[in-house]
């Protein structure tokens, strides 16, 4: 570790083991000034299933990552009422908390229980111990909690730390229809992970003309992607948060529907008191009111994701 001497700057290079402490103090040789040191931590490395495997191209076109570089545009909500949608549709689910706010797994009800941070610890393991059930059929979650901060601080900047997230998925994705990833509003550790784990990304989109900054960021980040890490991954917008009493929204939706054309879904998610009791009930929107608005539009987009990967493995080569 290099140690740096706060007055007269003079660097000293000392050995790692010079010391367990993660703080000291020392004096300088020099000036002969006392000061605090730090030993810096030092990046652990992974360990990986089969890095080869998740390293190659794979059309995983049934694992979706639900990402926007900004916060609060439905990130959660899409992801849980998504995957419960496509859950009704007889689909195997699986949603993956990726996000140290564990929002998603509160959404279920669910709190401190075993996440990917405690697969990753118990290596030899396998990842169906650390999946769990959900009162809802044909769901599945591997939840987060508060320790999931820690492979960020762990594992950032290791050598092919974006691979760590499809390593694991590899040996369970063959048993889910859909695998859904509900990422932080950042673009980091953990972002990274779901869009190299994934071949698609949904990215939601409030109807407010702001939004669309947070959607360039996230366009950029995947052509970033595509060139470094997962050439196969697509995109597409779902518009989110429409207010159809308002003129303004309406107007809105449809130039931001022209700025990124061809490259949304059809289906629209509209303002609905709904989702946000439902969400107090730690409950999807649907099972909260069969008449959510909300709720049935998840359940249309479910369709037009079902039909958009049947259309794709017909016309594949």
């Amino acid at each position: 570790m290099i140690i740096l001497c706060q007055k007269c700057k003079t660097r000293f290079h000392l050995d790692d083991d010079v010391t367990d402490q993660s703080s000291f103090v020392v004096r300088c040789t020099v000036c002969d000034h006392l000061f605090s040191a730090f030993k810096p931590n030092r990046v652990q490395e992974i360990t990986f299933l089969n890095l080869d495997i998740a390293r190659q191209d794979q059309a995983n076109d049934h694992v979706m990552a639900i990402s926007n570089r900004k916060g609060g545009v439905a990130k959660t909500t899409t992801c849980l009422n998504l995957g419960v949608s496509l859950a009704l549709h007889n689909k195997k689910v699986l949603l993956v908390d990726f996000d140290a706010q564990a929002n998603l797994t509160l959404s279920l009800g669910n709190k401190q229980q075993p996440t990917f941070f405690d697969a990753q610890k118990a290596f030899g393991k396998p990842m169906d111990d650390f999946i769990i059930t959900t009162k809802y059929p044909n769901l599945w979650l591997l939840p987060s909690g508060r320790n999931m901060v820690l492979l960020n601080k762990l594992f950032f900047g290791a050598q092919h730390f974006e691979y760590m997230l499809k390593d694991r998925l590899n040996t369970v994705k063959d048993q889910f229809d859909f695998i859904l990833i509900d990422t932080p509003p950042s673009i980091e550790f953990y972002t990274l992970n779901a869009l190299a784990a994934s071949n698609q990304v949904l990215i939601p989109c409030p109807c407010d003309y702001l939004s669309t900054h947070g959607v360039d960021q996230v366009m950029q980040l995947i052509r970033l992607i595509r060139k470094k890490v997962n050439p196969l991954i697509q995109s597409r917008i779902l518009f989110t948060m429409l207010d159809q009493a308002s003129p303004s929204s309406s107007l809105i939706l449809s130039k931001i529907k022209d700025l990124y054309q061809g490259q949304s879904f059809d289906t629209v998610i509209e303002m609905d008191g709904v989702l946000k009791e439902a969400q107090i009930l730690s409950m999807p929107a649907i099972h909260y009111s069969q008449t959510s608005v909300a709720g049935t539009q998840y359940i249309e987009l479910a369709k037009e994701i079902i039909a958009n990967l049947a259309d794709s493995l017909q016309s594949a080569p």
